[in-house]
C-alpha cells in the first residue's frame, strides 16, 4: 500500500534558492511552479475502497487526506546503478571512510548530487565546486538515491546503504531551506527511483510508477511496468508539455505517456530486455539500449519510428547511461567497457513529430560519421560493417560506473563515476577522435579540502 504523509505544506515557492544551493555560478533563472492542468492530467487509477485515510498536522491543525493508494509487492532483490555502492574512501583519520552510493545530474546538467553512507552532497559542474553537503548523525544516515530539482531548495531522497537514514520504501522530500523533510511518499515495496518536474513527483516501483502532481502530492496516474529493478524511468523537463518513458509490460519494449494529448505509445525498441533509455529534453526523441548493449536505437516518440540506430561496439556490454546534447546533435553513451562515446545524430529534434526537416544540415554541426566509407556495400556485407560508429571517445579507468552528460560550454562532455571521479572532456565536431581532457577532480577527497 502506497501512504501519503506530509509534514507541513510544501514550501509556497519550491523554486526559492537556498544560500546552501546558491550555485557559484548561476546558469538558469527559475520559473515558479505551475498549477497543473486539469485538462491535461489523468485521472487517479486506484480503488478507492482499498484507501486508507490519514492526518497532516499543519499549523497546530490537523486535516484528514484520503490519498492512500494501493501498490504492488515485490522481491527484496536490488540491481540498480543509483544504490551500487562503491568502496572509494577519504584518508581523513578521525572518521569511517565514506561509501558514494548515488551520482546524478540534476534537469539541465548543471548541478549533480550524491548520495553517500553519511548523507548526501551537492555540487556545481561549472566550474567545478562543492555546493554544499548534509551528513546526518546517529546510526543511520545513508543516502542511496538523491533527485535535485534543478537548483533550488527542494530534494526527493530515499535510503540506501548498510545503514539507510530513511527506510527504503519511502521518498522523502527535503526542503534544505528548512534543512528538515517536509513531506514523504511512502509504499508496500522499496522504491527504485524518483524522477523531479517542477509539477510532478514520479517513483518508480519494481513494477509500478506513480505520477503525483507536485504542488498538493495528489495521485495523478499509476502505470504498470514489466520488472524495473534499476528504476528506468526518463520525463521531459519542457514546461507545459510532460513526456514520460517506462518499460513497457513485454521485454525490449517501452511505453511512452504524452501527457498534454493523453495518449500512449508503445515502442518494440529491442528484441532483449531494455537496460537504458533517455529522452531529449523536448520529450520528441528516444534513445535506448538493450542488454547487449552493442546498439542504440533513436525513436519518434509520437508515432514511435525508429529514427537512427549506432552501434558502441561488437561485445556485449552494460549500458550505464545515456544523454542527448541540449540541441539533440549529439548522443553520449557510457558503459562497463571503460569508454565514453560521442555520436552524431542526423535528426531533427524540433520537427519531430510535425514534419521531417528539409533544412540543409549544418556544417559545423557533426562529423561524416564511420560508415559513410562503406555506404556502397551496405546491404551486401553484415550489417555490422555499415553500422554507424562514434565519431569521438574517451578511455576511463575501468572497474567503476561513470554517467556521462553534456556540458554547459560548446562541445564539452561532463563524466561521473561512483569512484568519485569528475571528468571534463572537450571533443573536435570537425575531426572527431579522442577527446581532450580538460578537467578531472576527485570529489571523495578530505573534507577540509573544501
Amino acid at each position: 500500500m502506497a501512504t501519503l504523509s506530509s509534514f507541513s505544506n510544501p514550501n509556497p515557492d519550491p523554486n526559492f534558492i537556498s544560500p546552501m544551493l546558491q550555485p557559484y555560478l548561476e546558469q538558469q533563472q527559475l520559473q515558479g511552479i505551475q498549477p497543473p492542468d486539469d485538462e491535461n492530467s489523468y485521472d487517479a487509477v486506484s480503488d478507492r475502497d482499498s484507501r486508507d485515510s490519514f492526518t497532516t498536522t499543519t499549523n497546530n491543525s490537523t486535516i484528514p487526506i484520503e490519498n492512500t493508494y494501493d501498490a504492488v509487492s515485490e522481491s527484496d532483490g536490488r540491481d540498480s546503478f543509483t544504490t551500487t555502492t562503491n568502496n572509494s574512501t577519504i584518508t581523513n583519520p578521525n572518521r569511517n571512510p565514506i561509501k558514494l552510493l548515488h551520482v546524478s545530474f540534476n534537469q539541465d546538467y548543471g548541478c549533480f548530487a550524491t548520495g553517500t553512507d553519511r548523507g548526501f552532497r551537492i555540487y556545481n559542474c561549472d566550474p567545478f565546486r562543492e555546493i554544499f553537503r548534509r551528513d546526518f548523525d546517529g546510526n543511520g544516515g545513508g543516502v542511496g538515491a538523491v533527485e535535485m530539482l534543478f537548483r533550488c531548495n527542494i530534494l526527493a531522497l530515499v535510503g540506501g546503504g548498510d545503514a539507510p537514514q530513511y527506510p527504503l520504501n519511502k521518498v522523502m522530500i527535503w526542503d534544505d531551506h528548512q534543512s528538515r523533510c517536509i513531506g514523504e511518499l511512502s509504499f508496500r515495496s522499496e522504491v527504485r527511483g524518483v524522477r523531479l518536474r517542477r509539477d510532478r513527483i514520479i517513483v518508480i516501483l519494481e513494477q509500478k510508477i506513480f505520477v503525483y502532481n507536485f504542488a498538493d502530492l495528489k495521485l495523478l496516474h499509476q502505470i504498470e511496468t514489466i520488472a524495473n529493478p534499476k528504476g528506468l524511468c526518463a520525463v521531459s523537463q519542457v514546461a507545459g508539455s510532460l513526456v514520460l518513458v517506462c518499460p513497457g509490460l513485454q521485454k525490449g519494449q517501452v511505453r511512452v505517456e504524452h501527457y498534454a494529448s493523453k495518449r500512449t505509445k508503445f515502442i518494440m525498441a529491442h528484441d532483449s530486455r531494455i537496460s537504458c533509455f533517455t529522452l531529449s529534453q523536448d520529450g520528441n526523441l528516444l534513445a535506448t539500449a538493450s542488454s547487449k548493449g552493442t546498439l542504440v536505437r533513436i525513436f519518434n516518440t509520437h508515432d514511435g519510428s525508429s529514427q537512427q540506430e549506432v552501434r558502441r561496439g561488437a561485445d556485449r556490454a552494460e549500458i550505464y547511461s545515456l544523454a542527448f546534447s541540449p540541441t539533440a546533435q549529439w548522443l553520449a553513451v557510457s558503459s562497463d567497457k571503460g569508454t565514453v562515446h560521442v555520436f552524431s545524430l542526423k535528426v531533427n529534434s524540433v520537427k519531430v513529430g510535425t514534419e521531417r526537416s528539409s533544412s540543409p544540415p549544418d556544417p559545423n554541426s557533426s562529423v561524416t560519421t564511420s560508415s559513410s566509407s562503406l555506404s556502397f556495400i551496405k546491404g551486401v556485407l553484415p550489417k555490422y560493417f555499415s553500422s554507424e560508429w562514434s565519431v569521438a571517445q574517451f578511455r576511463l579507468p575501468e572497474g567503476s560506473q561513470y554517467i556521462v552528460a553534456f556540458g554547459h560550454q560548446k562541445n564539452t562532455v561532463v563524466i561521473l563515476g561512483l569512484d568519485g571521479s569528475f571528468y571534463r572532456c572537450n571533443f573536435d565536431p570537425a575531426t572527431g577522435g579522442e577527446m581532450t581532457q580538460l578537467e578531472y577532480h576527485n570529489f571523495l577527497k578530505p573534507e577540509e579540502a573544501f
